[in-house]
């Protein structure tokens, strides 16, 4: 039984192997680099790493990204019955206004975000 798992613990000790000599050959034969404060500053993408690490966003990108993940999951809805509508529909018509409801529904939450501005940048 042992000698199964003979190839397994073989391939196991070569990777082992060969992960470990390429960290202790890159170590030794490897050249460092001077040290200084301008290299071992963090990289902020060109910008000196000056002020808060976390600017605050407007509430209106909240609102946006939970509106869109809203409706994104509504529409996901869609998907299931759109790929056995045809075959229902012959049978259960009741299948088409139940869908027709739920798209009417989601109307009027869109045009009640839109008047409500909630999709508003600018204020």
């Amino acid at each position: 039984m042992l000698s199964e798992y003979l190839p397994v613990l073989i391939q196991m000790i070569t990777a082992t192997g060969l992960a470990a000599s390429m960290l202790i050959l890159s170590v030794v034969l490897g050249k460092s680099g001077n040290q200084s404060d301008i290299k071992n500053s963090p990289y902020e993408c060109g910008m000196l790493p000056i002020g808060e690490g976390q600017p605050r966003f407007s509430v209106k990108f909240y609102m946006v990204a939970m509106l869109f993940v809203l409706f994104d999951i509504e529409v996901v809805f869609m998907y299931p019955w759109a790929v056995v509508f045809r075959d229902m529909i012959v049978t259960h018509t009741i299948m088409f206004w139940s869908m027709l409801s739920f798209a009417g529904i989601l109307l009027v939450a869109y045009l009640y975000a839109l008047k409500k501005g909630a999709l508003n940048w600018k204020e």
